[in-house]
């Protein structure tokens, strides 16, 4: 028999809607597990793992995610599959730090969750739970798993962690990856898209990583952006690295303060990367004049990247490496699917 282990982090799937308050609020896994009868029927032995306290996703830190990592590395070797249980809102943010904290990934690691709590007539968890877990233990005739790589499974779909943005705050369509086709997608068979799939080294361990480095900012540009703001963000103390959401391919204004502003940060060691604020697309630096002299200023191209997975790398790689221009040639590198480049 295949084995999943289930990890509970907390989220709406897992809430009860208080009588006194009408507010939600996380209740005992065990209760989850009695309102899903249907996960008696797999051919499966189903662990489970909870976070005491659940937290809600918006208190969701580095700190957690390096406790979830080390929740997966201490039972790596006892389960074909992990489904995490997440609420939606840092879902992205924390399925991108996982993709690079588990480095040579050979096993599913499947992040789900729902829109509505799992008592509810209506919900979208237990479809969403159930085909989780199918897929976790999902392996292919050469007994590898189907999906060795960190994925986000809603609404049918199973979509690469470190690609997915939040989309509806409201739809169960709530997640998407505009730049990256689905993994999987789930109707009346579940049709795995090997191609699209990550290629792991089969023969080597997974090795995971239990650190990162928080001293990163994002701030988006904007229509009469002030001088004397951007200058205190990037004078910060201890700050190493900034995500900027710049226009359209890449654009900022060309204003000579804001080329001579990013150029002192790069000068003094600050890595800046560009992304764009438009949910699909990439950063063309070289298409328009404005790009370039972002370039020139020593701005990074953060390509077709999310915000999510450019500031979970950047914690990553800072954490490993002292050298700023050393994070500046990785992040210019595709790592984990995260990007792509030639």
């Amino acid at each position: 028999m295949g084995k999943v282990l289930l990890i509970y982090t907390g989220g709406t799937i897992g809430m009860n809607r208080n009588p006194h308050t009408g507010a939600l609020e996380p209740f005992n896994f065990e209760h989850l597990l009695q309102k899903i009868p249907e996960l008696q029927e797999f051919d499966l032995v189903i662990d489970a793992h909870q976070f005491n306290p659940p937290i809600d996703s918006s208190d969701m830190t580095p700190a957690k995610w390096t406790e979830l990592s080390h929740v997966i590395a201490e039972h790596y070797d006892d389960y074909d599959g992990f489904v995490v249980l997440h609420g939606t809102d840092t879902m992205a943010y924390t399925a991108s730090a996982l993709s690079y904290m588990l480095e040579n990934l050979t096993k599913p690691v499947i992040f789900t969750g729902s829109q509505l709590p799992i008592g509810q007539l209506r919900t979208d968890g237990k479809e969403n739970l159930i085909t989780s877990i199918e897929i976790a233990a999902a392996k292919g005739a050469d007994g590898h798993a189907c999906v060795p790589e960190v994925g986000i499974y809603f609404n049918g779909r199973l979509l690469r962690g470190n690609r997915t943005t939040k989309q509806s705050a409201e739809e169960f369509n709530a997640f998407e990856s505009f730049n990256y086709p689905h993994l999987v997608d789930a109707g009346v068979n579940i049709t795995y898209h090997a191609d699209r799939m990550l290629k792991p080294h089969w023969e080597r361990p997974m090795k995971p990583h239990f650190r990162l480095d928080n001293n990163v900012i994002i701030f988006s540009l904007f229509p009469g952006i002030r001088e004397d703001l951007v200058r205190h963000i990037i004078a910060t103390p201890n700050l190493k690295s900034i995500v900027m959401r710049t226009f359209g391919s890449g654009n900022a204004p060309q204003r000579p303060w804001v080329m001579k502003a990013l150029k002192e940060a790069t000068r003094n060691g600050k890595v800046v990367i560009n992304i764009s604020q438009c949910m699909q697309g990439t950063v063309e630096m070289g298409r328009y004049d404005t790009g370039f002299q972002l370039k020139e200023a020593g701005v990074i191209s953060g390509y077709d990247s999310t915000v999510e997975s450019a500031v979970t790398k950047l914690m990553f790689l800072q954490s490993h490496y002292d050298d700023p221009e050393q994070v500046r040639q990785l992040m210019r590198q595709n790592i984990r699917g995260e990007i792509s480049v030639d």
